[in-house]
């Protein structure tokens, strides 16, 4: 017997949600209240096409575009440079994490344009080829490869040597 289509999708959410989260904070440079409503609206998104699934051939892959279009669709509204100002809430570190490296990373993932953001996010953390990159984001190829190298270079000139410094901690 089949399973019903909520169930189906309630499977999907909880095994993706996490990932999902972890891409829209790299997207976000941090930003960890956007990066729970972009996965939010992901979510909704995939639920509303979920009856249709038959037509997408990785649920996962798909939902992973769904969350760098929507990143990209908020990007160029004007609202989205506001930030709220205000104290920081203490966090409990995790082993191995280094707040600085993380602060530094972050501070560079800004500082890129979000197109160039997420050329980085899929091409190097979600460890996508060239092809899924340049789908995912509805561009050619040659689109990704340029935008990998000019993102990497302006990388490495916001961290420099300071990069090597964090790490060798």
């Amino acid at each position: 017997m089949r399973k019903p289509r909520a169930d189906e999708f309630l499977e999907f959410a909880a095994a993706r949600t996490g990932h999902l989260f972890r891409s829209a904070c790299l997207l976000t440079s941090g930003d960890t209240h956007l990066a729970e409503d972009l996965t939010q609206e992901t979510l909704g998104r995939m639920y509303a096409l979920w009856g249709r699934r038959s037509r997408i051939g990785n649920p996962a892959a798909y939902a992973q575009t769904v969350l760098v279009r929507t990143f990209l669709s908020h990007q160029r509204r004007r609202s989205a440079t506001e930030r709220p100002l205000g104290e920081l809430p203490d966090r409990v570190r995790q082993d191995g994490e280094d707040p600085a490296l993380r602060i530094a990373l972050f501070d560079a993932l800004a500082g890129l344009a979000p197109k160039y953001r997420a050329v980085v996010v899929l091409r190097y953390w979600e460890d996508r080829s060239i092809e899924e990159t340049a789908d995912a984001l509805n561009v050619s190829s040659a689109t990704v490869r340029t935008r990998s190298t000019r993102a990497l270079a302006k990388l490495r000139e916001h961290l420099g040597d300071s990069i090597t410094e964090l790490v060798a901690r």
